[in-house]
């Protein structure tokens, strides 16, 4: 799963990197958040996996470890998914439904103050699993949508672009775009906001929210514009 989360930091720096040169300077500011957003999320991998490898290094000294270097497994990991396209038709993950048990605690916390209300109390137990689990989807989708709420455009956009490609879930992925979609229409950008809203519905039409917002955009000319974030697909889980 850890291949999937840097398979789509890299698509998001590419993505960066043919928007930056022809971007207004506005544009430019936020896309240089969004690089140090990702910066830090690299960090925090760094420092992780230096932890590991002095517990394992202390483990070593116990019982003996294999021989084979980290970067011959990770290249040995990554020849075996050659070919999988992250965001592709895969299985359904547990990550998508499911919290790590040492989380469990960490997660209803979070929940209980998402469902007060209490977005920015519930954002810090989010941030923090997902710093320590970032593959944990349910995690970041629900960090997203509290920063949704606390307007926190940027931060929101950089976890539901990586929730889009690293969830197989139908309407965890409908959410992200809609979120997406809304974010962008914020920023006045309709024509990529609706595109975004069209594609929340063709991946998940049960989720009527990205019509919603869809035919709001449409009507944004005559100064109407009334977005449905989706959060309360995440009241009753």
């Amino acid at each position: 799963m850890i291949g999937h989360v840097f398979a789509a930091m890299n698509e998001m720096l590419d993505g960066i990197k043919q928007q930056y040169p022809g971007s207004a300077d506005q544009e430019k500011s936020l896309l240089l958040e969004q690089i140090a957003g990702l910066k830090a999320l690299s960090d925090e991998f760094i420092e992780q996996w230096l932890q590991f490898e002095e517990k394992l290094a202390e483990l070593g000294e116990l019982a003996p470890v294999p021989a084979l270097p980290a970067y011959e497994m990770f290249a040995a990991k990554q020849a075996g998914e050659t070919g999988n396209k992250p965001g592709g038709a895969f299985p359904c993950n547990a990550n998508d439904l499911t919290v790590p048990e040492e989380f469990s605690g960490m997660m209803d916390k979070g929940q209980g103050y998402y469902k007060l209300f209490m977005f920015d109390e519930a954002a810090k137990y989010f941030q923090l699993m997902v710093a320590a689990a970032p593959e944990c989807n349910m995690a970041r989708l629900f960090l997203g949508m509290s920063q949704m709420h606390l307007r926190n455009w940027n931060e929101a956009q950089g976890h539901f672009q990586l929730l889009v490609v690293l969830s197989d879930f139908p309407k965890w992925v409908a959410l992200g775009y809609n979120a997406l979609g809304c974010i962008h229409a914020i920023r006045m950008n309709m024509a990529l906001a609706e595109e975004l809203f069209r594609k929340a519905h063709e991946i998940y039409p049960e989720f009527t929210d990205s019509l919603s917002n869809l035919q709001s955009c449409r009507q944004s000319a005559a100064g109407q514009l009334s977005l449905y974030f989706g959060s309360t697909e995440l009241i009753y889980l």
